[in-house]
């Protein structure tokens, strides 16, 4: 599927930044655009302000919300929203993307934990995004999230993780911001094909994508931490993402264990050459690619 008559709020290949990237000059050539968490701008002056700044108007931007805590049992805080709207204009930001978790009630539980996968939560969580996109007067995206111990409500949940998401989507009429690792994640955790998995979202809901690494619990238990390089399998499922969906922009994810900008950059580079190959219609833009295991369905 070719993603040329689709419209995007950014192109290309971008980066999370970071503080601890101050210092470090990121230039147009090496990122095509980034992405910050809102609530750890919001209000902040200084030098730190500045440097926001500084790149905000040299870069298209995206950010990607920490603590909205769409399926919290807790009111929504649209003070939160409110000031996101603010912070969206004042630095024209591009797109506005949340977790489908909650992370409160009564208090801040500092964890994105998941939502029962059940018809009411549907209802629930969908009702509280449209009174989101009302208050910001615009779309905004989910992400699909990794997850631990899957939600249920009694013996058997009564929808599984790609109906429970879609059928979200589809009620709120949102967009969907895909993570690319959070798919193989959860498939190897809770033992699913993240090939069928990513063939079964909507393609026209999808805004941009993520891709990061993770930890190796165990064979058979994988943490998203976004503390490691990317591995040739998401890599691969990213190929196919794109071979799916054409050449989405794609955000590269690193929150601590952050290398030398060079080092990211090697990975950013590897984002776009497989864009480039997509909108080829190559198979890879890297031969090396074509000598690796396919990707591994969960276990």
């Amino acid at each position: 599927m070719s993603n040329n008559a689709r419209e995007y709020p950014v192109t290309g290949a971008g980066l999370g930044l970071r503080r601890s990237m101050m210092g470090e000059e990121l230039l147009p050539a090496q990122v095509d655009f980034l992405e910050v968490a809102p609530e750890n701008w919001i209000g902040v002056g200084g030098r730190y302000g500045r440097w926001l700044r500084e790149y905000t108007e040299r870069f298209p931007f995206v950010i990607h919300g920490l603590s909205l805590s769409i399926g919290s049992p807790a009111p929504l805080d649209e003070a939160l929203v409110l000031s996101i709207k603010a912070f969206m204009r004042e630095h024209n930001i591009r797109c506005y993307s949340e977790h489908l978790s909650y992370c409160s009630d009564h208090g801040h539980l500092y964890d994105l934990l998941p939502i029962p996968f059940t018809e009411e939560a549907v209802h629930y969580v969908a009702g509280r995004i449209r009174r989101v996109q009302d208050l910001l007067e615009q779309r905004i995206a989910m992400e699909n999230v990794s997850y631990y111990a899957a939600p249920r409500v009694g013996p058997e949940p009564e929808l599984s993780e790609l109906e429970f998401l879609n059928a979200v989507l589809a009620e709120a009429d949102c967009d969907l911001l895909l993570d690319v690792n959070n798919i193989y994640v959860n498939a190897i955790n809770h033992r699913y094909d993240p090939l069928e998995f990513l063939c079964g979202l909507p393609a026209e809901r999808i805004r941009y994508a993520h891709v990061a690494g993770h930890f190796d619990e165990a064979d058979d238990l994988k943490v998203d931490t976004h503390g490691a390089a990317v591995i040739d399998p998401v890599w691969q499922l990213l190929q196919r993402a794109y071979e799916e969906f054409g050449a989405i922009p794609t955000l590269l994810e690193r929150d601590f264990n952050i290398p030398p900008l060079p080092e990211l950059c090697g990975e950013i580079t590897r984002i776009r050459d497989y864009q480039n190959a997509a909108l080829q219609g190559t198979v890879s833009a890297n031969p090396k690619d074509q000598e690796r295991a396919e990707v591994p369905v969960g276990r």
